[in-house]
């Protein structure tokens, strides 16, 4: 019969971020380019909001060889992704996790972002059935209280989609190097708009 005694009251203590990734990719997070380019980088990530500073960083350190606007713009797209996983998934739930999969071509990156599924909220789709994201048309409302992260993704992203799969759901967007053309170069109040 297994025990059933309850644990003691433990401390509460703090411990630094880096000190939660092994040593073989400490380079992931470093924010330079220091090693060889890279084709593909790929982390899981525990499935809590405590964990963005340690995504942010290993976004801009996929961008790390990029100027500082596609640097800014890529973590803040990666960043949106993330915290999409962790709120519509069950990547977000106690034990959950996501990954986060950067693969390096010759005109941008491309990210993809792997969840644990929908989180089970009325009734799920058949098996086998797709269901494809969609943009909210007042995700950029300045009174939108969400959809924001998908809208954003889809104003400043070169392209984006998604697998269709609710019960592992990958969902990826690819910058490319040029922002010229980009809603992100266009006049500082659209931009303004945008990210506020």
């Amino acid at each position: 019969m297994p025990a059933t005694a309850s644990l003691a009251a433990l401390p509460e203590v703090t411990v630094p971020l880096g000190a939660l990734v092994p040593p073989r990719a400490r380079h992931y997070f470093t924010g330079r380019a220091e090693r060889a380019p890279y084709r593909t980088r790929r982390y899981d990530f525990g499935g809590s909001t405590q964990y963005m500073p340690l995504v942010r960083a290993f976004l801009d350190t996929c961008a790390a060889d990029r100027d500082s606007d596609y640097r800014y713009l890529f973590t803040l797209l990666g960043s949106e992704l993330a915290n999409n996983a962790l709120k519509h998934s069950r990547s977000g739930e106690p034990f959950g996790v996501y990954t986060l999969t950067c693969r390096r071509h010759r005109d941008g990156l491309r990210l993809t972002c792997r969840d644990q599924g929908a989180k089970q909220e009325g009734d799920a789709l058949p098996f086998g059935r797709c269901s494809h994201l969609s943009v909210d048309p007042s995700g950029l409302g300045l009174d939108a209280e969400s959809g924001r992260g998908l809208a954003l993704v889809d104003a400043l992203a070169t392209s984006w989609g998604d697998n269709g799969i609710p019960d592992h759901r990958q969902v990826w967007f690819f910058l490319a190097y040029d922002l010229t053309g980009s809603p992100w170069n266009a006049d500082s109040e659209n931009v303004v708009h945008l990210v506020s």
